[in-house]
């Protein structure tokens, strides 16, 4: 059976079945062949994560056969959709119908069920996780059984489930009307923006910005909501901005920083005396997303708002005091604290904070580092990204693990769906 591997190659398995559902009786079958096997099941979606929650030596089930929008209702904005159609498929084609969605991360090419289940998020102070909008649901729990999700603890907890309470096949989604975005990238000292970091998040509809380490320079993305009629950037000049300004230089850079580590913090000064001012306006889902040509792995934490900036004020110190060779800025953004049992942003209004390390370059020392900072302040690691964290560490920072863990007990007694790392982060 071929190996698997996530998108930046660090993640890998050799399953012994590999399985493409292109239905719901699919998923039960496959489902109710890996617990007659005694073996696990994991869904993969686009690969594009760095945690340890796909890898399985038993079943590997994709859902890239259920990729279609069912029904959409312009006037009550919701949408029936499949999960395994990925986010870039997903905008235009809401978009036909009039909407989009209420808010997105930076990545389209993940699925839209892969998204949900690791709490994938954008950036926004008054915008909740992608997770959040989901008002109904299918899915094939550990004994094979479908069962549908309308609300109560169950949707809570199945809305950010790891993929622990089974297949997810179908989702309903709160939409809202299809609009623009006008953005604004440009560079900006580091502490004059932390100073006044709470009046640009508040200032914007959607705020976010990339402090690169061993400089004082950090790039300022504002981006306000517009309407549908948007004038879009010229393709031409966006490509450019994309493809040349964000992912050849940035590649080019990181890998003479991979081969000469010492030279990091000239090259990141240097990198941040070439960066400009650029701009992008268009239908929103083609602004959210980015296309993201260089290989890294990353770890994000959600913080508590009120310490996110001294978090990352600290965050920045430990990295210039221990010269620790990172070439990638820290990414900070801002989202509503939700109700999701699992959500990061669970219960509090919240600071995520991620941190990069070009693909074949030393992360472990650096992420722990910075992992055991971010520990101090409550942080609760993205599902979808790299984490240390253990079922005992992490149940104090959820205020209804336990409900979780019940449900989980009911929809998958047998553990059918858990490998390693859900072993890991939430016990057996």
């Amino acid at each position: 059976m071929p190996e698997w591997s996530n998108w930046t190659g660090d993640r890998r398995c050799s399953p012994r079945e590999r399985v493409v559902a292109r239905s719901e009786s699919d998923v039960v079958d496959a489902v109710r062949r890996a617990r007659s096997l005694g073996v696990s099941l994991r869904v993969v979606g686009a690969g594009h994560s760095f945690s340890d929650l796909v890898p399985t030596d038993g079943v590997l089930l994709s859902l890239d056969g259920l990729d279609r929008v069912l029904d959409a209702d312009g006037s009550s904005g919701l949408a029936r959709v499949q999960a395994g159609i990925t986010l870039h498929a997903l905008g235009p084609a809401l978009a036909a119908h009039g909407l989009a969605l209420e808010n997105q991360g930076d990545i389209d090419a993940q699925t839209l069920a892969g998204a949900l289940m690791t709490g994938t998020h954008g950036t926004g102070a008054r915008f909740r996780n992608l997770s959040a909008n989901v008002v109904g649901m299918r899915l094939v729990d550990g004994r094979g059984e479908v069962v549908v999700l309308e609300g109560g603890d169950e949707l809570r907890a199945a809305r950010v489930s790891l993929g622990a309470l089974g297949v997810v096949t179908e989702l309903e989604m709160q939409c809202v009307p299809l609009y623009g975005l006008d953005r604004v990238d440009e560079p900006q000292p580091i502490d004059a923006t932390l100073a006044q970091l709470d009046e640009l998040v508040a200032g914007h509809d959607h705020f976010e910005l990339f402090a690169f380490p061993h400089t004082n320079t950090t790039m300022v993305r504002r981006t306000e909501r517009v309407g549908a009629d948007v004038a879009a950037t010229p393709l031409w000049r966006a490509k450019f901005q994309e493809e040349v300004l964000e992912n050849a230089v940035l590649g080019g850079f990181s890998r003479v920083g991979r081969r000469f580590p010492r030279a990091v913090p000239t090259l990141n000064r240097t990198m941040m005396r070439l960066a400009s001012r650029g701009e992008r306006r268009d239908l929103a889902y083609r602004v959210y997303a980015s296309h993201r040509a260089v290989r890294f792995t990353e770890m994000e934490y959600a913080l508590p708002r009120a310490d996110g900036r001294g978090a990352v004020q600290r965050a920045l110190e430990v990295v210039a005091e221990e010269r620790i060779a990172t070439g990638f800025p820290f990414e900070v953004r801002f989202v509503a604290g939700d109700d999701a049992l699992l959500s990061p942003a669970h219960g509090r209004d919240t600071c995520y904070v991620a941190v990069h390390q070009y693909r074949g370059m030393p992360f472990e020392d650096f992420f722990a580092t910075i992992e055991q900072l971010f520990a101090s302040y409550g942080g609760r690691p993205h599902w979808g990204k790299r984490n240390t964290q253990t079922a005992a560490t992490l149940a104090p920072r959820y205020p209804e693990w336990d409900t979780f863990l019940a449900i989980r007990e009911r929809f998958d007694p047998d553990r059918v769906f858990a490998n390693d790392g859900v072993r890991r982060v939430l016990g057996d």
